[in-house]
């Protein structure tokens, strides 16, 4: 699966920040076609990001287009104009039960095939920001083969629950730990929500831990300055790394090589949940260096 740890949403009628999307060092760049555009200006930002699909990607970030849900009736309107070679995938607004989800999967299927796309190119990314869609998280979260993440969207979320957004995040604990659970279910990314306070790096970093215990593995950023620290927290603890390699190494050679079900590292015991957590650790590092190769 690849790294997603940063996903750097710009606005799709901003020509001057479309510009600027190969120098942003996010794994994923996501033309926005919900939100940040006003409605007079959404086939403006509907063409933008059709000849800027390939350009965005120029800087190694896979390339993602945020549409609009299907109550808006501009979801169709949205898929025709962006679905064509060089998008990597959709992230649907406001997902609220697996139909949406599956709704989305026939139309782009349709598409692929009449533009020549190979079948199940467009990957689906779902934004859960209502209650109805956390309550149907787990529905949601496995409605579709071509399901890569799920992001939690918590200003919408907080709006819809009728309470006050806040950096400490108490208000988010059950929607943000209960999404986490449903996208580990299906076998997708949790995608932590958009931390609003941009400026508080510090505060931004706490929130950060937090939702990394819960399950998140990667963030919605809506501010440049958010990518690197995201990118750093969300990568494997360089003293993990080498802990992981110390446990493989040890339980690999006198464990299994040996019929050890269990054996001693730094005077803990190591048995094979330890070492299977230890391997993917590794695995998530090796995402990153290959990456970072390219």
């Amino acid at each position: 699966m690849a790294v997603m740890r940063s996903i750097m949403y710009i606005p799709g009628n901003n020509p001057k920040m479309i510009a600027k999307a190969p120098e942003i060092p996010a794994d994923i760049i996501t033309l926005d076609l919900e939100d940040s555009v006003p409605p007079a200006e959404k086939e403006t930002a509907r063409q933008l990001v059709k000849e800027n699909l390939k350009f965005a990607a120029t800087g190694g970030a896979q390339v993602f287009v945020r549409i609009n849900n299907w109550e808006t009736e501009l979801t169709n309107d949205d898929l025709e104009a962006i679905v064509w070679p060089g998008l990597d995938g959709v992230t649907l607004a406001k997902t609220g039960c697996a139909d949406d989800v599956k709704r989305l999967e026939w139309k782009l299927e349709e598409l692929e095939l009449r533009r020549g796309i190979p079948v199940g190119t467009v990957k689906i990314s779902m934004l859960l920001e209502t209650a109805k869609g956390i309550v149907n998280a787990a529905e949601c979260c496995v409605a579709s083969k071509r399901n890569v993440n799920a992001i939690f969207g918590a200003v919408d979320y907080c709006r819809d629950m009728r309470v006050k957004l806040t950096s400490e995040a108490v208000e988010q604990n059950y929607a943000r730990a209960h999404m986490a659970v449903c996208a580990r279910m299906a076998g997708i990314v949790a995608i932590d929500a958009p931390f609003v306070a941009y400026q508080d790096i510090p505060a931004f970093e706490k929130n950060v831990a937090d939702g990394k215990q819960m399950g998140y593995e990667g963030r919605m950023i809506i501010h440049p300055s958010q990518v690197e620290p995201s990118n750093r927290l969300y990568a494997p603890d360089p003293a993990d790394v080498e802990w992981a390699k110390g446990v493989v190494k040890v339980f690999e050679e006198e464990g299994i090589a040996k019929g050890k079900a269990a054996v001693s590292f730094n005077g803990k015991m190591v048995d094979t949940p330890v070492y299977l957590n230890a391997k993917d650790i590794l695995a998530a590092q090796a995402e990153i260096d290959a990456k970072n190769a390219k």
